[in-house]
């Protein structure tokens, strides 16, 4: 690639990292704040949970299509403004109102115009920097995204302590206006579309988009998808559920409470998504994925035993660990393993979704459980969840290690594009 052609994608990168800074805290509104708010609102914790319940079932059911929506439009900037502008708007109806139709609507609106923000961030990085740059972009990219949050909730917290669960909401707002400056930024000719839905090209001719059932075919993809779906069946109900746990238990300030966790869950994030890059570069993603999905039953004893300020120390760090890894490993193997295929942001959608799955169950699992038998029990259930993550990676290594080779090492591994078609 010339230099002249390298000048637009590397105009690009700043506006990219300052967009995944700022876009955390627009995706997720008063999200890591609703189980407090509406708890302060005399709603009960198996209420609570079935409303975040739904919005998840709703965003999981669009998330496939929203990748498909990526990989054909040549607008994809247009994928990251309009669900933002979306999310604002169904964040602040609550404020209006704790109705329960209302507060359901609402989830399912954030829900679904969040669900093509992750694929199309992770097709505009990969149309500007390519496969060959993807690990290590998207390894940065996390990080600053990790830091927005960190920010965020950081402000969140000190912002609802003092003026109230509004200044939350302006505060989401005001990051959503930086997220879309941000994203207009970015060049359109910074964006090569074939490239972002890992269309190979040889010369002037450019390879031919694999039919969607590409998906079902790949073994590595569904083993993958199967296995972040038991993780998130336990990791989804942890936060909201720990943050009710203590926040019941009078052991802190609801908006402060929950802001701290966040900080020491982002900045564990921050450190362990350049770590998962560098782990990747050397060892592969096999490792990197294994020892997140570790974490969460250590996670979950944790949580059962310390319910109160301190041992949120512990159990966000862990969350952080397991969290920080998977934003790197996860997007960065499907790249891999769908490259040349033209379905590399349907592929990682449809991870999405499967992961989604889980995480929607989890808040209502999870709600249910404490409700019946109480906090300490439904955790260690939570966290147990993670060993059907562990036994499928470990009975599975045969086939996922080729796959999870390094993303820029040969190692012997087959090429990537073969392993979307070849591991059946």
């Amino acid at each position: 690639m010339t230099q002249a052609s390298n000048r637009p994608a590397s105009k690009g990168l700043w506006p990219l990292l300052s967009l995944n800074f700022f876009m955390a805290d627009m995706q997720a509104g008063i999200g890591p704040f609703l189980g407090v708010f509406l708890l302060a609102h005399g709603w009960q914790s198996g209420l609570i949970g079935t409303v975040m319940t739904v919005g998840g079932v709703a965003g999981m059911l669009v998330t496939t299509p929203a990748g498909a929506l990526v990989d054909a439009t040549r607008r994809k900037k247009l994928y990251v403004i309009i669900p933002g502008i979306c999310t604002l708007i169904a964040s602040g109806l609550i404020l209006l109102s704790q109705n329960f139709w209302l507060v359901t609507l609402s989830q399912v609106a954030t829900a679904i115009a969040g669900a093509a923000i992750g694929p199309a961030v992770s097709g505009i990085t990969l149309g500007i920097v390519r496969q060959t740059g993807f690990n290590r972009q998207i390894g940065h990219n996390q990080a600053l995204n990790h830091a927005g949050n960190m920010v965020g909730a950081g402000l969140s917290g000190l912002l609802g302590w003092q003026f109230g669960f509004t200044a939350v909401f302006w505060l989401a707002a005001l990051f959503g206006i930086l997220s879309i400056i941000s994203v207009l930024m970015i060049p359109g000719a910074a964006i090569d579309d074939d490239e972002a839905r890992g269309l190979k090209k040889t010369g002037d001719e450019t390879g031919k988009v694999g039919g969607i059932t590409v998906l079902l075919e790949c073994k590595p993809l569904l083993i993958l998808a199967a296995a972040l779906a038991c993780f998130h069946l336990g990791n989804g109900a942890m936060l909201p559920l720990y943050g009710l746990a203590v926040v019941a238990n009078k052991q802190g300030d609801p908006a402060g409470f929950v802001a701290m966790t966040i900080v020491v869950a982002q900045v564990t994030m921050i450190l362990a998504s350049l770590i998962a890059m560098r782990l990747a570069d050397r060892k592969g993603y096999w490792l990197v994925l294994l020892i997140s999905f570790v974490a969460l039953p250590i996670r979950g004893v944790i949580a059962a035993h310390v319910m109160n300020k301190w041992g949120a120390y512990p159990v966000q760090i862990l969350d952080g660990i397991g969290a920080g890894l998977q934003s790197v490993a996860v997007p960065g193997l499907v790249a891999r393993i769908l490259s040349g295929t033209g379905r590399v942001n349907v592929g990682h959608g449809a991870v999405i979704t499967v992961q989604g799955l889980g995480a929607s169950l989890s808040p209502a699992i999870g709600g249910w459980i404490a409700q019946g038998i109480g906090y300490g029990p439904m955790f260690l259930i939570l966290g147990s969840f993670a060993l059907g993550s562990a036994a499928l990676w470990l009975g599975f290594a045969s086939i996922l290690r080729p796959a999870c080779a390094r993303p820029n090492g040969s190692q012997g591994a087959a090429p990537a594009g073969a392993l979307a078609v070849g591991a059946r």
